[in-house]
């Protein structure tokens, strides 16, 4: 079924002409989980492509979570078009769920949970659980309440070998809480400082509006994760290996435009010292290892510095020891590849100073590379821009211009 499912998903991305066909063909039970196992782009447009009745058949199989993922991807118009169908249980649970923001603590929450109030004993909540499970066929959290406020949970590990006249309280475990509208972010750095199965979301009076499991959590992550892969590489999150190549294009064009402009001023820096390189034409072979040790130098520190920044372990007033500590490393490396380099050019080429001013531009560069790569990210967090993107044209900007720089200014002086 899986190896199914797979080939599913890759032919509704690689042939967009047969997109509606391929998924008609899909037994109606199917096709609400191919469509929210699709990329968003794909998404978007199979559901603009069904009829109002067709995506009706499709939600019919979802739960009311699912059915508010899937009923996001329309405009407002066509889904209350599509609410006016749905049973009374089913339209409320997703009415209330289309209240919130999906980036949200309650747009990624779960109606699956029971609340049960403190004291009662354990056969009022097993006909709890199977009521629920008959009506929506979903396992649900049992969240305990006292005088309306959320006591805790009772773990589904403690039902086993639970006498039906017992009473609940003594096995009322504390769960993690959050509120409704926090952010995305803030709900996986919750799920990782308290590791735990659910979250309870809750109101603006401490009352529970639902819970986050955490396969909810994960599909945040990866989301998340997918999200700063297509950033840090230049390529729009919509962009789909199958797109057609003006589809890639349109994409890509700007980010190169910016490229070749940066280019120039490297070229600048270049052309400063057309004498010097004229008269050392050998200067010229070591030019791209010094762009390219730095370039990868800056490239490591800023991967390192993203991922800070995305578990909130690091912000940009707080980093004077994480800059530091990158420029050290970045000298520390430059002394090993430095010298390495330096004594290959010293024998290769008969000259001391080529291999001195080549090892001293190594060490240099490393260290501005470490400064860059943590910086720049940190500098675009602040101006509420994602700190991957265009990051490393920056970067490597920077690393080229100095590498160069330093290194064809030093030979000037040596040789």
């Amino acid at each position: 079924m899986k190896n199914q499912y797979s080939r599913v998903l890759h032919d509704l991305s690689s042939k967009p002409r047969q997109r509606l066909e391929i998924l008609l063909a899909l037994d109606p039970s199917e096709r609400g989980f191919i469509l929210l196992a699709c990329s968003r782009l794909v998404r978007k447009k199979l559901l603009a492509e069904l009829q109002t009745n067709e995506i009706v058949d499709v939600v019919h199989y979802l739960d009311p979570d699912d059915t508010t993922d899937l009923l996001q991807n329309l405009s407002e118009k066509r889904r209350n078009k599509i609410i006016k169908h749905l049973d009374q249980a089913t339209k409320d649970k997703v009415e209330f769920l289309l209240r919130f923001d999906p980036r949200t603590a309650a747009g990624v929450m779960s109606l699956d949970y029971i609340q049960v109030q403190k004291g009662i004993k354990f056969k009022d909540v097993f006909l709890l659980i199977k009521k629920h499970e008959i009506r929506t066929g979903k396992t649900p959290a049992i969240l305990v309440i006292e005088s309306g406020f959320l006591a805790g949970e009772i773990p589904w590990s403690v039902l086993t070998g639970r006498k039906a006249v017992q009473e609940i309280d003594k096995y009322i475990k504390k769960i993690p809480t959050i509120r409704f509208d926090r952010k995305e972010d803030e709900v996986v750095k919750r799920f990782r400082s308290h590791p735990h199965n659910t979250i309870a979301v809750l109101d603006e009076d401490n009352t529970i509006l639902g819970v986050i499991y955490s396969d909810d959590v994960l599909r945040v992550i990866e989301k998340t994760a997918s999200k700063d892969l297509y950033s840090f590489a230049g390529v729009k999150e919509e962009e789909s290996v199958n797109d057609p190549v003006f589809t890639k294009v349109r994409h890509r064009y700007k980010w190169l435009i910016l490229n070749l402009f940066t280019g120039f001023l490297v070229a600048g820096v270049v052309v400063m010292f057309e004498e010097t390189i004229t008269a050392f034409v050998l200067l010229a072979a070591y030019m791209p290892i010094v762009a390219g040790m730095g370039g990868n130098a800056g490239v490591q520190t800023l991967a390192v510095t993203v991922r800070g920044i995305t578990l909130k372990e690091i912000e940009l007033k707080t980093a004077k020891k994480t800059i530091i500590t990158e420029m050290l490393a970045g000298g520390i490396n430059g002394i090993i590849v430095g010298t390495i380099v330096a004594i290959i050019a010293t024998l290769w080429n008969k000259s001391a100073l080529l291999g001195l001013a080549i090892g001293l531009s190594m060490v240099i560069n490393l260290m501005i590379a470490g400064i860059f790569g943590s910086v720049v990210p940190l500098i675009m967090k602040v101006l509420n821009k994602d700190p991957a993107t265009s990051a490393t044209i920056f970067i490597t900007t920077a690393t080229d211009m100095c590498g160069f720089f330093i290194f064809l200014g030093l030979a000037s002086l040596v040789l």
